[in-house]
């Protein structure tokens, strides 16, 4: 009897069959490397460069859409027609009732001033406060002799308010030109017809005496109790003032300290009635020296009294 013989067959792989000759053992093949390419590494350093993310991330999109634009816009229909569409937009909306001027307010001026002021604003309502230029409005308004400053804004309820500050009369200017009325300061106020139409102003006269106002103010107040009399200042030589009273009687000021002169004068008149006699000119020119002009009829009775006291003394 033939002894049994077992074979395993739980191998891990197939086995060499019975007379088969062995396989020889694999030999491991090459290890990959872990390392990135050259390429794959600089490319990766350069995502990680700040200025290159924020390229990629704006930059470009904006190239494409600056492209897109300049791609479209390069039409010049169709720039026109987006051109058109804008100013289309916009007109509708500066028009719009809450943008319109309807009235013009005036206040601080009298009926004529506002009138002129209506007249050189020149606009035509209604008009969108869009279409308003305040400053240049502002500076036809002050334009007027009349007016001495002025404030313009664009009110509620569609009103454009004009406040103005108006100049006053002080003085009658009288020259070749004709009849003026002017401020304190000696800027013109307003044209006058004739003497009459301020004869509650005083009256200054000669060329280059409406630059020197304030000057003929403060005579005009030194005057006290002479006031009543004077019939105006006349400016000679533009450097000078006489004083014309009523009588034909004039006070002659010289160019400098005028109103300690015309106070000498008033001093003079109080004490020996000077301005009460026959008189003519009161000449102040010279300080150390000042004269009197006498009136023809009181000229020739001083002339006869001369006579009579000479006889009188050959006697």
């Amino acid at each position: 009897m033939q002894p049994l013989i077992l074979r395993r067959t739980d191998h891990a792989g197939p086995g060499p069959r019975d007379g088969a000759p062995p396989r020889p053992p694999e030999r491991p093949g090459p290890r990959r490397d872990p390392a990135p390419s050259r390429i794959a590494y600089r490319l990766h350093r350069l995502w990680l460069t700040p200025s290159y993310r924020r390229l990629l991330r704006y930059g470009l999109p904006m190239a494409v859409v600056v492209g897109a634009l300049g791609a479209y816009f390069g039409n010049a229909e169709r720039r026109a027609e987006v051109v058109a569409k804008y100013h289309q937009i916009q007109r509708e909306i500066e028009t719009r009732p809450e943008f319109m001027v309807n009235m013009v307010s005036i206040d601080g001026a009298s009926p004529p001033l506002a009138q002129a002021i209506r007249q050189s604003l020149g606009l035509s309502l209604p008009i969108s406060s869009f279409d308003l230029n305040l400053p240049a409005l502002r500076g036809k308004v002050e334009a007027l002799d009349a007016v001495a400053n002025a404030d313009l804004e664009v009110g509620a309820g569609g009103v454009l308010q004009v406040t103005i500050v108006q100049r006053k009369g002080a003085i009658v200017w009288r020259s070749g030109d004709g009849v003026e009325m002017l401020d304190a300061t000696g800027h013109r106020v307003a044209g006058l017809v004739d003497r009459d139409a301020r004869a509650d102003l005083p009256l200054i006269a000669g060329a280059g005496a409406d630059a020197a106002v304030p000057q003929a103010l403060a005579l005009l107040k030194a005057a006290g109790s002479l006031r009543p009399r004077i019939r105006g200042l006349v400016r000679v030589g533009e450097r000078r003032w006489n004083v014309v009273l009523d009588r034909d009687q004039v006070i002659k000021l010289p160019e400098t300290r005028p109103i300690e002169a015309l106070e000498r004068v008033l001093a003079l008149d109080h004490a020996q009635k000077l301005l009460e006699r026959d008189i003519t000119v009161v000449d102040m020119r010279n300080e150390a020296r000042p004269t009197v002009r006498l009136t023809p009829g009181a000229m020739e009775e001083l002339r006869k009294m001369r006579q009579s006291e000479a006889g009188a003394k050959t006697l």
